[in-house]
């Protein structure tokens, strides 16, 4: 089975598992979207009204802030796999329940073994927590973190959330390093 019939597959699981039904009666299923083959994994939370509506994530507002620095770190968005904590759109764009984030997880560890990245990104306070429970974006956001991941050793490094980083401009600093934390991390991994 090749990999798009994995992740079809995945997709079908959740559906025919009735994953979060209160959250699949009002939104359709936005499952990860990109290279299957991608070096890098990045993590949402949830998908909001635009990624409801056309069924790929961070095509939003904060896809628009992702999309920038994807561009300015030259990381094409087609190479990289792009997915969500929960998969569907919570009502109202409320924070995803910590039950929503546990239901969905064995998942997302489907999509990660699938894609089996050399780096996951974990973007905001509510993706971080799924790792790293406990503990404050502000705290850790650039720092390269190593644990268990779908089974084998990986490398992550927490970020702030793109929408996060709109109307504070040190946020959005910050939010740019870390790109760059990353890139010099990929460069060097690719010379060992």
């Amino acid at each position: 089975m090749d990999k798009q019939a994995q992740l079809d597959q995945i997709a079908a699981d959740i559906l025919s598992g009735n994953v979060c039904p209160d959250l699949a009666k009002n939104a359709q299923l936005v499952m990860g979207h990109g290279s299957l083959d991608a070096d890098i994994f990045i993590i949402g939370e949830a998908p909001g009204k635009e990624e409801d509506e056309q069924g790929i994530p961070f095509a939003g507002k904060a896809g628009k802030i992702l999309n920038e620095q994807l561009q300015n770190h030259a990381l094409p968005r087609d190479e990289l796999f792009i997915s969500n904590i929960v998969k569907y759109r919570p009502p109202g764009n409320r924070d995803p329940s910590p039950q929503e984030k546990v239901d969905f997880w064995p998942y997302l560890e489907q999509e990660i073994a699938l894609v089996d990245p050399k780096m996951v990104v974990t973007l905001g306070r509510h993706s971080l927590s799924s790792f790293l429970p406990d503990v404050k974006i502000g705290d850790v956001h650039g720092v390269l973190h190593e644990r268990e991941i779908a089974g084998k050793q990986r490398v992550f490094i927490p970020m702030y959330h793109p929408i996060s980083t709109i109307y504070d401009k040190e946020r959005r600093a910050a939010f740019a390093e870390d790109f760059t934390q990353l890139k010099a991390y990929l460069k060097n991994k690719h010379q060992s």
